[in-house]
């Protein structure tokens, strides 16, 4: 039985709502958790966060172990403390930032050793390192086992190679992570497009036992359609009685079809990412505020928000902001996209709970123009 309770309250299809009982907080799923990489989610402050209505958020281990250093934050009192969140954490484990940094680093049965992007310092990160500093010394509540993802398009070679490491792993994160009361494993699905790795890796991290299971090696480049490929069989190999997680995604389309196909639990940098950029995330798609039409356009962004940022101000306010490059409106733009983000999540998690969420989404399609 896992630590963390995960309770499904009402499924439609194969989507499905319900809670994950943490000693910081429930969780209510599906849930989309704001990404704070350096133990900040950019433009915003924790109060900010929470007023969205974020039950959790996300930490980046490789980002946090080079600065401040994991042993610093565990000095000043832990990840949770040192932001000032008192809710849920799930840190990464730096597995994808061993993709994304493949130029500087080096892959081994024994660990990933790679240069910082910061000072070029070496630095080496195994299983057992990576849980030692997401579990002892960040303090997450959630922590995902270290795991190699491989960009797309893979062969499949190599996409085997990756999957089958990344079991490996996963069996020695196991290991180290051991048996906790307050605290939580995740497994993380390789396999990329290919539905016979993604069966294997699942198998495998079914034998070896984790209190939930994430989808990784998606949203690397494949796109929406071959994404959706892959959930129609992936989150059903994985157990039913466990958070089902799919890492870095995504755009609101993402969400609602991947919480279609039965995932709990998302992270991405898109919303705070778009806000900084000029971009709005609306109930019928991205509005760029740089856009000339939006000068005189006194009406707030989504005043059926209860966020300050989606309701109070015009839009043309904030096309004024961004044109003028000022950074309240990049602090703006990022409060109003997670509290849109989490509305999205809210009104999902009501629709499967009320039996209308096929219809939802027949909705959400139809304001994004793609009935």
């Amino acid at each position: 039985m896992s630590a963390f309770p995960f309770t499904i309250a009402a499924t439609e299809g194969a989507a499905r709502t319900g809670t994950i009982e943490t000693p910081r907080g429930t969780i209510r799923t599906p849930a989309f958790m704001p990404v704070g990489t350096a133990a900040t989610v950019k433009a915003l402050t924790v109060d900010q966060v929470a007023a969205t209505g974020a039950d959790i958020i996300l930490g980046n281990t490789y980002h946090l172990m080079l600065r401040p250093t994991a042993e610093r934050v565990k000095r000043l009192g832990g990840l949770h403390r040192f932001m000032r969140w008192s809710g849920p954490i799930l840190t990464d484990s730096g597995g994808f930032q061993v993709m994304s940094l493949s130029g500087i680093s080096k892959v081994t049965e024994e660990a990933v050793t790679f240069a910082s992007h910061i000072d070029g310092s070496r630095h080496v990160l195994s299983p057992e390192r990576s849980i030692e500093i997401q579990a002892d010394l960040l303090g997450s509540d959630i922590v995902m086992q270290l795991d190699q993802c491989v960009s797309w398009p893979a062969e499949e070679p190599a996409a085997r190679a990756a999957m089958e490491l990344s079991a490996r792993w996963g069996a020695r994160s196991k290991a180290a992570f051991g048996t906790r009361d307050s605290q939580v494993l995740f497994g993380i699905q390789q396999g990329s497009t290919f539905e016979n790795l993604r069966r294997e890796s699942a198998d495998r991290l079914i034998e070896t036992g984790f209190d939930g299971y994430a989808l990784g090696g998606l949203a690397v480049g494949e796109g929406h359609e071959a994404m959706c490929a892959v959930l129609d069989y992936a989150p059903a190999m994985l157990p039913a009685d466990r958070p089902r997680y799919l890492m870095g995604v995504g755009k609101p389309i993402d969400l609602v079809e991947a919480v279609a196909r039965g995932v709990d639990m998302f992270d991405c940098v898109l919303p705070t990412r778009a806000g900084r950029h000029g971009q709005a995330w609306t109930w019928s798609g991205a509005l760029n505020m740089k856009n000339a039409r939006f000068a005189e356009d006194d009406a707030p962004l989504e005043p059926g928000i209860a966020c300050p940022a989606s309701r109070d101000y015009s839009k043309a306010y904030l096309h004024h902001l961004v044109k003028s490059g000022e950074i309240l409106g990049q602090v703006l733009l990022s409060w109003h996209n997670l509290a849109f983000f989490q509305a999205l999540m809210g009104a999902m998690r009501e629709a499967i709970a009320a039996g209308r969420f096929e219809a939802f989404r027949r909705d959400f399609h139809s304001r994004l123009g793609e009935a």
